[in-house]
């Protein structure tokens, strides 16, 4: 594996470039650009805030933003991983012909859509001091936020990982991008960003801790993640559980963020093992 890193450090302008071409043909003739990659999110965050607001009667007036929190790192997970999917099939031809570093191609995809989670976090900030100026009482910015460089490298390492494993299946078994996009459907409902994770701590009907379940809940590496993201990013707030009842803002478990870490870890490390194992069996398919 030394080796193969060594070789990936001597096509890193490969790579740089690779992501140029990445940002360019994504919003190639678009007046916008990369302020799609994170209008694309509000957008759906907004319809969804409405839809509970409106019609579930929960959330509140700061609950898009509690949403957005959540969501973005999700969305980064999301894209990455469905991106990088078919990175190695599209430019099969390519690597029938040319040699360079099969694991740049993924990578690409990952530290492309890692430059519009930072871009869509900077509009963040934007949209909570426009939220903050409308409601002084709702403060924008915490001291916890200076961890958020630490959740961003969890986010990266998790991706990599992800992304080189499913790219390489793919590639051989194009059914995987169709089982992983469920997966992610999936996935996406087993993390704290439609709801809070003081739902899952707490019975709904007579406020119960139930922290077994919540344990339980945690271990989902990508829950606590999510989770994280909103403890660093926002300021404590009641949690409206519904049907008139509330809870507190819980205090978020550092250890299993730390399960996290070394998680998205081994991940990153095994999807790269995995993926010079099997790239040189990319020239073979038909």
């Amino acid at each position: 594996m030394r080796k193969d890193l060594k070789e990936l450090w001597s096509y890193r302008e490969l790579l740089f470039v690779m992501v140029q071409r990445e940002l360019r043909i994504r919003y190639k003739n678009s007046a916008l650009g990369l302020i799609w990659s994170f209008l694309n999110p509000l957008f759906q965050v907004l319809v969804m805030s409405l839809a509970f607001s409106i019609f579930l009667k929960v959330g509140g007036k700061s609950h898009t933003v509690y949403m957005l929190s959540a969501y973005l790192p999700f969305m980064f997970f999301q894209t990455c991983v469905l991106d990088s999917s078919q990175s190695i099939l599209l430019q099969l031809p390519l690597i029938k012909k040319i040699y360079f570093p099969r694991e740049v191609l993924p990578l690409a995809c990952v530290l492309a859509n890692l430059i519009h989670l930072l871009i869509g976090f900077v509009i963040f900030f934007a949209l909570l001091l426009f939220v903050y100026i409308m409601d002084p009482r709702i403060v924008p910015f915490q001291i916890n936020t200076v961890f958020l460089p630490i959740l961003v490298l969890i986010s990266a390492m998790m991706a990599t990982g992800a992304s080189l494993i499913v790219s390489a299946l793919n590639t051989f078994y194009e059914d995987v991008k169709y089982i992983v996009t469920v997966l992610l459907n999936l996935l996406f409902y087993m993390c704290p960003i439609l709801y809070y994770a003081e739902n899952v701590a707490n019975n709904d009907t007579n406020l119960k801790s139930n922290f077994l379940l919540y344990k339980i809940y945690n271990l989902n590496p990508m829950a606590a993640l999510t989770h994280a993201y909103r403890r660093v990013l926002l300021a404590p707030k009641e949690i409206d559980l519904g049907a008139g009842l509330h809870a507190h803002w819980m205090p978020f478990p550092l250890k299993y963020l730390i399960v996290c870490a070394v998680f998205s870890f081994c991940l990153m490390v095994f999807g790269y093992w995995f993926f010079n194992r099997l790239k040189w069996k990319f020239v073979e398919r038909p």
